[in-house]
């Protein structure tokens, strides 16, 4: 059984009225509680099994926002289905967290930070282009980019016939025969981070996504997931418990 709730927070909850407007509602007649009017302030209510109505109007409760941050491994492609029945980041996922949707995508053979969600309007503020929500990736590169390519990638370089929009590019490690790369950019062009590093002739040997916007990767296990913390979820524009 689920935790009753107050009447008038219900409502409110619902989106049928302020809570002192939600009182007014109670006091004039107007809530059903199971088909029997209810006047009286601070009647409780099971949400899940009780039938409330406002003027002969059903109340249902909106569905409840869930936000996770996913560390996608390599080899899953970010749909809900796919054509050639390769491996789906849903997959990684248990049922019970409801239907959610990839915020954004991650190439199949890319890795790293991926939130998903059921909230639709988050969604759409974070991968819509006007908004310019970082992303930063840590890349491993072949060889090693001189100064000049640098600048390059900070600058924009050309790739699919568009100039990129400026990157922060940082030499964060080298290895014997390969560099890895902090690349930080906003826009969401397809492969974007690897035809960058190939535009100044570094083929990508890895790549991963370590932060979007405000929320970081961290020591999150490749494969695993966990729900956002309400400060994360506060942080992206989310709606959080407290904000009920």
């Amino acid at each position: 059984m689920a935790d009753e709730m107050r009447l008038q927070k219900f409502l409110a909850l619902c989106g049928c009225a302020s809570r002192r407007a939600a009182e007014n509602l109670i006091t004039d007649g107007r809530v059903c509680v199971n088909g029997v009017p209810v006047t009286t302030l601070g009647t409780k209510i099971d949400p899940e099994a009780d039938f409330v109505t406002v003027d002969q109007k059903p109340v249902t409760k909106p569905e409840e926002k869930v936000y996770i941050m996913l560390n996608k491994p390599a080899g899953y492609v970010t749909t809900a289905k796919d054509n050639f029945n390769r491996q789906t980041v849903l997959d990684l996922i248990p049922d019970s967290l409801g239907r959610l949707y990839p915020v954004g995508r991650l190439d199949y053979d890319t890795q790293g930070l991926l939130l998903l969600t059921n909230d639709g309007e988050l969604t759409n503020r974070l991968t819509h282009p006007r908004h310019q929500v970082n992303k930063t990736y840590l890349a491993l590169v072949a060889g090693f980019p001189s100064n000049e390519d640098i600048e390059a990638l900070q600058k924009g370089v050309m790739i699919d016939g568009k100039k990129t929009q400026p990157a922060k590019v940082i030499i964060v490690g080298k290895t014997e025969n390969a560099t890895k790369l902090s690349i930080t950019i906003h826009e969401g062009r397809n492969r974007q981070v690897r035809k960058m590093c190939a535009a100044i002739g570094h083929a990508t040997i890895s790549l991963t996504r370590i932060a979007e916007g405000p929320i970081k990767l961290g020591d999150l296990a490749l494969g695993s997931w966990r729900h956002l913390t309400e400060d994360e979820v506060r942080k992206l524009g989310g709606t959080t418990h407290a904000d009920h």
